[in-house]
């Protein structure tokens, strides 16, 4: 049995629901009755304004609980990942705005639409003043234009996690672009630069016509593999809050990133695989 997590305060449920029950981008009214129904929490204003009418059923839920465990459980089931297979903007659109707000509750929706536990914020300025701290140092690295889109307040509310995460899945997504191939990590490192049955990779980083450039070729392929095995692979299946990411940590990964996207923006179809 979950141990009792602490009341969400007034104004934070407030906002939780109002970005839940948003007029134009949140749940209908009868996905609301449907998802208190299943998850027995009673619907007590059934008539009221989509945003009040939630409200109160979960504030009246808490208040008898006297913890937030029930009202975490119908964030997570309305923010369930399969809901969205269709509307996948919409999913993140909530779950930018419920990050926004949870994160002064110590809370964090993540990807897979669980709710995790995260360094509480206590000011709107702290997430921005750690972005634009980090995107700083980045600009004097000069580091490749894909990865500074990534130094957001959103992905840095906790610590460099999240931003270090997506820029690492971007690298992926670049290879799979140019290579016009499905897959991920070592994998598709694999298919796209590994030198096939003619001895020449789909992709290449250079020429490859020396021993020198094939030797570069394949040091990049393992610089990838590295980003992926270390970091995306561990990032996409560790809890957020037993990887610790410090500044000083982001600043490098990032760094590596950059240079990945950079050699990759270079990086040509050989016509030979």
């Amino acid at each position: 049995m979950l141990a009792a997590i602490p009341p969400i305060g007034g104004a934070e449920l407030e906002a939780i629901c109002a970005v839940l029950a948003d007029t134009h981008t949140g749940l209908t009214g009868s996905e609301i009755g449907r998802l208190l129904s299943q998850a027995g929490i009673a619907d007590l204003s059934p008539t009221m304004t989509k945003r009040d009418r939630l409200y109160g059923a979960l504030f009246m839920r808490q208040q008898a609980d006297r913890c937030a465990n029930n009202v975490l459980a119908f964030i997570q089931a309305a923010m369930k990942p399969v809901r969205y297979v269709d509307n996948r903007a919409s999913f993140e659109i909530r779950r930018t705005s419920l990050n926004q707000t949870l994160a002064f509750c110590g809370l964090e929706l993540r990807e897979d639409g669980t709710l995790i536990k995260v360094q509480q914020v206590h000011t709107l300025s702290e997430a921005d003043q750690r972005a634009t701290k980090l995107k700083s140092a980045l600009i004097e690295r000069r580091v490749h234009p894909d990865v500074l889109k990534f130094c957001r307040a959103e992905l840095l509310q906790d610590n460099y996690f999240h931003a270090v995460f997506e820029a690492a899945k971007s690298v992926a997504q670049k290879i799979r672009e140019k290579s016009e191939l499905d897959g991920d990590g070592s994998q598709l490192v694999d298919s796209a630069f590994a030198f096939g049955a003619s001895e020449y990779p789909l992709l290449a980083f250079n020429p490859l016509r020396s021993e020198t450039e094939r030797g570069e070729h394949r040091g990049l392929m393992n610089l990838l593999k590295g980003l992926f095995g270390t970091f995306r692979n561990t990032l996409a299946h560790a809890p957020k809050i037993s990887w610790p990411m410090g500044e000083q940590d982001a600043l490098d990964i990032l760094s590596l990133c950059s240079l990945l996207h950079r050699r990759l923006d270079q990086a040509v179809r050989t016509g030979l695989e």
